[in-house]
């Protein structure tokens, strides 16, 4: 999928096309929107839950605890150890909270540090949870210790520089005095390199440092019980290739207080977490191809190296295990996440270091959805995780049709819809999307939802001039270049299959068509030759009323867009390393005079846990300057559709219930019989669902 995403979210905003005026805010009516697809974002309706790891069976959902709140996307927690209890009272009573922080009741409250999503943009904060002491069992969640009277967490992080305020934040945890976690919030402007770095910053002073030197990308950072070390998985100043389902991260320590004295202790390995000072577990797919994890033991007494190091895998084969998870308080066990051949679920167990035993957890409690990222309490009675608050396959009556997202750009709005390849109409009161499979048009404000087309399609555009037209590609997405696939219009205001007219006939991978100014032409992608090239054709009549070859090469055109004032379009192609997977902007004239590349593609893997780690939306000068990175997030942000117009800055509600929770994990996973040729991405849950990247 990478090729087709990637020209995709960078193509689609090169040049505007959309003739839309949808009902914007009048008090800032200069300026635009985009409205663009995020893989799975919407259902991912994350809270973090605990269980406690030393009870019997039976275990039950009496014994889980929901620790966060939503409505937010909640992930990626993690245990304070008591060193850091005194900096984070500090914190709070600078922030106001003293008689709260004061007068704790007893039992002491179960603390946490985590990830959360709010109105689009990501924080670290703090919360705590009480227990009802009236009660026998501590299972029973009180109110949030900061609820007054509704929930309120404790930001940790201040957002309020204008660079910082929209970046992606992960995997944060406490080492006394310092916060360190992961940001993209810089980026120094070199093409295709990742802005996500570890830094620390001080709770007492806010002050911040980069722990991660520059043109190298870190992740996952975990920091040693004493608190003098951090492990990373890192890739180099060799930059990413393209390829996504492997990262190939190695894991490296450095210096907590300044990133200094950095070394390579294992080669291939990813998500590092200690054990003790000289034990890390990470997780790497084996010989066998399964995902297992791993022990390194450093040297004590001589130089560290990866020719020093001592690698032992822990789990056997036979299953999958990723993310591991540790605790002082208990060195015979590690929590780790799963996937066993049995279920198409992720799960977290226990693992037994001296018996070589798993101890399942969440398959007993919530069976039917994903559970990700274990973290433990430093005196090990407790695991966390996060999963959908709202269980298998369950409905939120809240899930948002589009969401409103914080821009860096004052003149461009945000918007996320819950469908792919929108598209809005002349006219503004509809927006077209694919869902997959089928056609739909709905109005912006969630109203008169219709389907169009019931088979599998996608891209979506509209002609600019004949009302009610829309053009889409008929057939399975992500197919070679002879798989059955065609353009066809749809009458919006047609009755049943009368509506749809086939403008092509070969049914060679005809795509992504994308109608001239004057409604007239089509230009669209087409397997005919053998590659994917460039033609134009008839909008009404298609091929029948007149064809011709844009572009002609042994590589892959694709992905055209057709510029506002007909004079140019744009495309991607991969004509300078075809197959390559990396794709880079081309313009040319209709005429086929003025061929020119725009940019090499520029978009840097901001998150490599994710289902599919890239995606976000850029904008970028016909010249090729001036290139604007509009989104940070940890999901694949992508097939955006240009509005000429700023669209009113709210949330828009689906109006019916819709289900919740239904999302991808990687496709590979669920063949466990083979194992052969499919990697995955090593410094998370292995490109899989969103949960994976969490």
């Amino acid at each position: 999928m990478k090729p087709i995403f990637l020209v995709c979210f960078l193509l689609c905003l090169l040049i505007p096309t959309s003739h839309a005026t949808p009902d914007h805010d009048d008090s800032t009516s200069s300026g635009t929107s985009i409205i663009f697809y995020t893989l799975g974002s919407l259902d991912y309706a994350f809270d973090i839950f605990s269980l406690p790891t030393r009870i019997n069976p039976p275990i039950s959902i009496a014994h889980e605890i929901k620790i966060t709140d939503g409505p937010s996307v909640n992930f990626n927690g993690h245990f304070p150890s008591p060193s850091s209890s005194p900096s984070l009272l500090s914190l709070l009573r600078n922030q106001t909270l003293l008689q709260t922080v004061d007068n704790r009741p007893d039992p002491p409250p179960l603390q946490l540090v985590y990830v959360s999503e709010r109105n689009g943009v990501s924080n670290i904060y703090y919360d705590e949870v009480y227990f009802d002491n009236t009660r026998s069992t501590r299972s029973i969640r009180k109110r949030s210790s900061f609820e007054v009277p509704e929930r309120v967490q404790v930001p940790l992080l201040n957002l309020e520089d204008s660079q910082n305020r929209i970046s992606m934040k992960d995997r944060p945890s406490l080492a006394g005095d310092y916060l360190v976690y992961v940001s993209t919030h810089e980026d120094f402007g070199v093409a295709r390199t990742s802005t996500a770095a570890v830094y620390s910053t001080k709770l007492k002073s806010g002050v911040t440092r980069r722990l991660t030197p520059y043109s190298v990308a870190d992740f996952s950072p975990s920091v040693s019980p004493s608190g003098k070390w951090t492990a990373v998985a890192s890739y180099g100043a060799s930059g990413w290739e393209g390829e996504v389902k492997e990262l190939s991260t190695d894991i490296y320590v450095f210096l907590t207080r300044d990133g200094t004295h950095r070394v390579k202790v294992v080669e291939h390995g990813g998500w590092p977490c200690w054990g003790d000072e000289t034990t890390l577990y990470f997780h790497r797919r084996g010989e066998d191809e399964w995902w297992s994890i791993y022990r390194a033991i450093l040297p004590k007494n001589r130089p560290i190296s990866t020719e020093s190091v001592v690698i032992e895998r822990v789990t056997p084969p036979g299953l999958h295990v990723f993310t591991p998870a540790t605790s002082l308080g208990n060195k015979n066990f590690i929590a780790v996440a799963t996937r066993r051949p049995t279920s198409k679920f992720r799960h977290i167990e226990l693992f037994d270091l001296e018996k070589n035993e798993f101890k399942e957890l969440t398959r007993l409690v919530s069976p039917q959805t994903h559970h990700f990222n274990p973290f433990m309490s430093s005196d090990s009675t407790r695991v966390g995780y996060h999963r959908c608050r709202l269980g298998g396959n369950g409905r939120e009556s809240s899930k948002l049709l589009l969401q409103n997202l914080p821009s860096p750009d004052p003149d461009i709005s945000l918007f996320r819809l819950d469908g792919s390849f929108p598209s809005v109409s002349p006219s503004g009161d509809q927006i077209a999307y694919t869902d997959f499979p089928g056609v739909y048009v709905i109005n912006p404000d969630g109203r008169n939802r219709r389907q169009l087309y019931d088979g599998f399609a996608f891209s979506t555009a509209w002609n600019p001039v004949h009302k009610g037209i829309i053009y889409t590609s008929a057939g399975p997405k992500f197919a070679s270049v002879g798989t059955e696939v065609d353009i066809i219009s749809i009458n919006v205001d047609g009755v049943d299959q009368s509506r749809i007219k086939k403008l092509t006939t070969n049914s060679k991978n005809n795509a992504f068509p994308s109608p001239s100014p004057d409604g007239k032409w089509i230009v669209f992608r087409s397997g005919r030759s053998g590659y994917k090239n460039l033609y134009i054709m008839d909008a009404e009549e298609g091929e029948k009323g007149g064809l011709r070859r844009l572009t002609n090469g042994s590589w892959s055109d694709t992905m055209p867009n057709w510029s506002p004032d007909g004079e140019w379009i744009a495309f991607a192609s991969d004509r300078d390393s075809p197959d390559s997977g990396s794709f880079e902007l081309y313009m040319v004239h209709p005429n086929g005079t003025g061929l020119r590349k725009v940019i090499k593609a520029a978009e840097p893997i901001s998150y490599p846990h994710q289902y599919q780690p890239y995606g976000e939306i850029f904008t970028v000068k016909l010249n090729g300057s001036d290139v604007k990175r509009l989104t940070h997030n940890p999901y694949e942000d992508g097939t955006p559709t240009w509005v000429p117009r700023r669209i009113k800055a709210v949330d828009v509600k689906w109006l019916e219930d819709r289900p919740g929770c239904d999302f991808e994990d990687c496709h590979w996973l669920s063949d466990m019989s083979s194992h052969g040729g499919a990697k995955a991405n090593l410094n998370g849950a292995q490109c899989g669902g969103p949960g994976g990247s969490f």
